[in-house]
């Protein structure tokens, strides 16, 4: 086995390789001044199993276009140097908001990206808490592996609970079943049942409108999930909702934390609590290292260090991906099943 860090998702890299128990295999990065840029293996990859990790949200001086146009040459270079099969490791994977036209002439940009990372021999690609999971899984041909990260939030919400009645809540309609299968998860393990609910919001130009809310919170510990948190206003508007209604605590719980322009209103407002997201993208990481910061961060190294494990092996990653309630497994894995 190889395993690459590109140098943006160094920190991550890191510990999933020290979790492996692996060294980072060398590689080169150049950036050019016109803003070209190249990255070859340092190391020989001929009949290697290679792996690539890189997250492609933008910041640290390089734009999303940078980080993906990065990873793909990277991956060419190690097919045309004889590496027998590579997988992209991309814990967050840029351009799955426009999964399907909402809009005339509107870009399918899952698909695009799909694509991309097809025609320069990506065997596989495993990435975490997509934003639509069953648009990722029709988009690709190669093998892909969604990784579902509730089990890493479950101990966190335990303990931000206190003792206090718990309820799931998806902050629009589209995060139904993301809330539920936490909401599932937490109940295997409590043998109680937890409250559920969520908000009805639509965006066009935008501007986001929708009033209805569904679920009972009063009294409660609310946790708020969702995929990612980029400005935060989503989360916002949900979190003051639940307090309008009675909620006791609000704990917002994100995969991503890409943290734009704007989200100090999120970090500042008392409706919340506290922020809790993994290391997925290195903005997460700077942003809980803040001395005042409200932010949480679980890491994903071990739930991505042992899917690269079993996929290496050819053992089985069912447990990693969902187990029983069959939303989770590529279409390679479940005839492995």
């Amino acid at each position: 086995m190889r395993f690459f860090v590109l140098k943006d998702s160094n920190d991550l890299g890191v510990a999933v390789a020290d979790t492996l128990s692996i060294p980072v295999a060398p590689h080169e990065e150049r950036d050019f001044k016109d803003g070209e840029h190249k990255a070859r293996p340092l190391v020989s990859v001929r009949g290697k199993d290679v792996y690539v990790l890189q997250s492609l949200a933008g910041g640290g001086g390089a734009s999303v276009n940078d980080k993906l146009c990065k990873l793909l040459f990277f991956i060419a270079t190690c097919r045309d140097n004889g590496a027998s099969r590579v997988t992209a490791v991309v814990p967050y994977l840029a351009y799955s908001r426009k999964d399907r036209q909402t809009k005339s002439r509107d870009p399918v940009t899952t698909r695009y990206v799909a694509r991309l990372f097809e025609a320069v021999g990506t065997d596989r690609v495993i990435t975490l808490e997509v934003h639509n999971l069953a648009a990722f899984q029709n988009a690709f041909r190669c093998q892909s592996v969604h990784l579902d990260v509730r089990k890493l939030f479950v101990p966190a919400i335990q303990r931000l609970a206190q003792g206090l009645p718990l309820t799931v809540f998806s902050p629009d309609s589209g995060g139904i079943k993301r809330a539920q299968l936490l909401k599932e998860a937490l109940e295997a393990i409590q043998a109680e049942e937890i409250g559920f609910g969520f908000m009805e919001k639509r965006r066009s130009r935008e501007v986001v409108s929708g009033d209805l809310f569904a679920g009972e919170v009063k009294g409660s510990a609310v946790i708020i999930v969702d995929d990612m948190i980029s400005t935060g206003g989503t989360m916002l508007r949900t979190a003051l909702a639940c307090r309008q209604r009675g909620a006791k605590a609000v704990h917002v719980f994100a995969t991503h934390g890409l943290f734009s322009p704007g989200c100090e209103a999120l970090f500042e407002s008392p409706a919340i609590d506290g922020v809790v997201v993994t290391d997925s993208v290195p903005s997460a990481s700077r942003a809980g290292s803040e001395p005042t910061s409200r932010i949480e961060i679980v890491s994903v190294a071990p739930l991505i260090s042992e899917a690269i494990s079993r996929l290496h092996t050819n053992e089985s990653i069912a447990d990693l991906l969902g187990e029983e309630d069959g939303g989770f497994l590529s279409a390679a894995e479940t005839k492995e099943l």
